[in-house]
């Protein structure tokens, strides 16, 4: 099936193709995938092994900087090459690629935290899988994306003292490699980062008004980094609701809401259609629908939306900030977390044109920095700030202490 050549995230016309390795027991499949991967100057096939083990085996000969990496196979599972393929290449990207089960849905968010750096869902059947214009966009974007990072992670960088001025702020540009973004997210990480050259940003004061809401919204690394968040703040947000879009399919939101309820000992679940907002609850943005939410007379509802994607999203960052601010106007808490794209940054301006406040991930922290990227660069954020300091900015600013 033809697809118009895109220039997806990352990709660099003249550089080195990202070098990619396949591993899927089913040979149609696998065979798809290589041509499809192959079509595009951007990426170079290395590696196609039909089980775990001929893949862990054939990693150091290869040599690839991407691995999509199927979850079901015979002889040794995806799950069980994982930890032995980043054993012998710390700063491997592994893509996981599963079908929407509940199964698999649960199998490959265990994946993120044991380094998996992201999963593509697969159509059900094979025919879907050919046919499918959408998991082929976004198992290229993802390819490119996520191993365009690991080649600037590996690249000789110059340190740069950070400097602060009035209203502007330095961020430090990624260090290390990949697997120090994971580590980062999965608690472990001890070294201090090397900066790079620093980037300045233009920052808003935050709203003097207490937040009544947090609205989070995150994609490629997400889950991991919601889950650390949340589990810092848990205890602050007794009085306000969280709502959160994660770009995410179904079935996967509704196991992500049982993770961060439990990350944050709150409860949480995924939005319901008519559901009144109610303090000290997470509502997580169902896959296939936008969840947004509307004022009924004193009471905010939740809405379910089944219009067309944005930002090739659905459920979307933008529709669900444009309407918190619209309901909560300066008491709005916005955050932007790790993740493709630029989803959010026409939310960021909503929030803060109606006097919210945001924070954003900042780049070495993050595992993709294209939305908070994008969201910085509007120059309507109140801060950009490392993963490890978003949680007890969040407690300090509910508590009324904004600096």
């Amino acid at each position: 099936m033809a697809v118009a050549q895109t220039n997806y995230p990352g990709s660099s016309p003249g550089t080195d193709p990202i070098k990619v390795m396949v591993v899927d027991d089913a040979v149609v499949i696998r065979g798809l995938l290589s041509r499809w991967l192959d079509a595009d100057e951007g990426l170079k096939v290395v590696s196609s092994q039909r089980n775990g083990k001929l893949a862990v085996d054939d990693i150091e000969r290869s040599n690839p900087d991407v691995v999509v990496l199927d979850i079901e196979m015979p002889e040794m599972d995806g799950m069980t090459a994982l930890p032995l393929m980043l054993a012998k290449k710390r700063d491997l990207v592994v893509i996981m690629a599963s079908t929407l089960t509940r199964r698999n849905a649960e199998i490959s968010l265990k994946a993120l935290s044991l380094g998996a750096a992201d999963y593509v869902p697969k159509p059900e059947s094979n025919s879907e899988v050919t046919t499918s214009v959408d998991f082929r966009r976004e198992l290229i974007e993802k390819v490119k994306a996520l191993g365009a990072r690991t080649r600037r992670m590996r690249a000789p960088v110059r340190s740069m003292r950070a400097e602060t001025s009035a209203g502007r702020v330095n961020s430090q540009a990624p260090v290390g490699r990949l697997s120090a973004a994971r580590e980062t997210l999965r608690g472990t990480s001890s070294a201090a980062p090397v900066p790079a050259q620093a980037k300045s940003f233009t920052l808003r004061p935050y709203s003097s008004a207490r937040p009544r809401i947090l609205a989070i919204g995150s994609s490629t690394g997400g889950p991991q980094a919601l889950q650390k968040v949340m589990r810092e703040i848990g205890s602050a947000v007794h009085d306000i609701p969280v709502v959160i879009t994660q770009h995410m399919p179904p079935t996967f939101t509704s196991i992500l809401a049982e993770h961060v309820g439990k990350a944050a000992l709150r409860p949480s679940k995924e939005g319901v259609d008519g559901e009144v907002l109610r303090p000290g609850e997470i509502y997580v943005a169902p896959g296939g629908k936008h969840m947004i939410l509307e004022k009924d007379g004193g009471a905010v509802k939740i809405r379910l939306t089944d219009g067309a994607p944005v930002n090739f999203c659905k459920p979307a960052v933008d529709p669900l900030f444009d309407s918190v601010a619209k309901a909560f106007g300066s008491a709005t808490l916005g955050l932007i977390l790790t993740g493709m794209g630029h989803d959010g940054a026409a939310g960021v301006k909503t929030i803060a044109a109606g006097g919210g406040s945001i924070i954003t991930q900042d780049e070495a922290s993050s595992v993709v920095w294209g939305m908070p990227g994008a969201a910085a660069n509007t120059g309507m954020c109140s801060d950009v700030l490392p993963l490890d300091e978003i949680g007890s900015k969040i407690i300090r600013i509910l508590k009324g202490n904004l600096r």
